[in-house]
């Protein structure tokens, strides 16, 4: 797989601030790694870096320390910095999900993304049905809604169905689930546009309102089987494919 090389040669857009520089060369370079760019050639050293992208070596350093907090790369003494195999990316983190989701598109790596859904949404939406307080059905409701409006025409139907498993993952009180939400975020952008071409429409706002008022009836099971089912029919448009 080769990346686009002018796209990775080029120098990052020079932006404000030392943080936002070390940003864009993060994207630039994790980018690069995850696109297949460093499999025929060495990663670069530092110097070489800041050199070609016209950047201080601390923002450089900063940059590789965040490459390596991702699982991208790793130093070596009299080896220097080496991309490491995909088996250590850490998957969890959304800027390796999106340049993940970015390099090719993949149908299997759909599939994975789903089935650990499957293993934790209904749950997060059970315990959403058991803890969520008023302003957390509200925060619901509102994203059902804008799925129906965006079913009308009116609004985004993509940001409406990822606000409304966001809302169900942050109701649910667990801090382990309320993080999911950031990798929620970022894989449903690629997932549900493939499920919608699929299906030729958007989500289901039927099928959502079913888990919605699951949750404001208070009935965790109900709301676990409704949120499976919803999953689940993603599954099998994926495993039609």
């Amino acid at each position: 797989m080769t990346a686009d090389m002018t796209e990775h040669d080029g120098a990052i857009p020079v932006t404000a601030g030392g943080r936002n520089l070390t940003q864009a060369l993060l994207d630039t370079l994790g980018r690069a790694i995850v696109t297949g760019y460093y499999e025929t050639r060495s990663f670069p050293t530092e110097a070489d870096i800041a050199t070609k992208h016209d950047v201080s070596r601390s923002v450089t350093r900063e940059a590789v320390k965040m490459l390596t907090a991702k699982g991208l790369v790793s130093a070596r003494p009299r080896q220097g910095t080496m991309v490491q195999p995909s088996s250590t990316w850490n998957l969890f983190d959304t800027d390796v999900l999106r340049w993940t989701l970015e390099r090719k598109f993949s149908v299997d790596l759909l599939r994975h993304f789903n089935q650990l859904r499957i293993a934790i949404e209904p749950e997060g939406a059970a315990l959403a049905a058991q803890f969520g307080d008023e302003s957390d059905l509200l925060a619901i409701h509102r994203g059902l809604d804008r799925m129906a409006a965006a079913e009308a025409g009116s609004g985004d139907p993509l940001d409406a169905d990822i606000a409304f498993h966001v809302a169900i993952l942050r109701a649910s009180k667990n801090p382990f689930y309320a993080q999911f939400q950031s990798v929620v975020s970022t894989a449903l952008q690629t997932s549900i546009r493939f499920t919608n071409r699929i299906k030729g429409r958007s989500a289901n706002v039927a099928d959502h309102g079913a888990v919605a008022a699951a949750i404001a009836a208070r009935d965790p099971d109900a709301a676990r089987i409704a949120m499976r089912r919803i999953i689940g029919d993603v599954l099998t448009l994926i495993g039609d494919e």
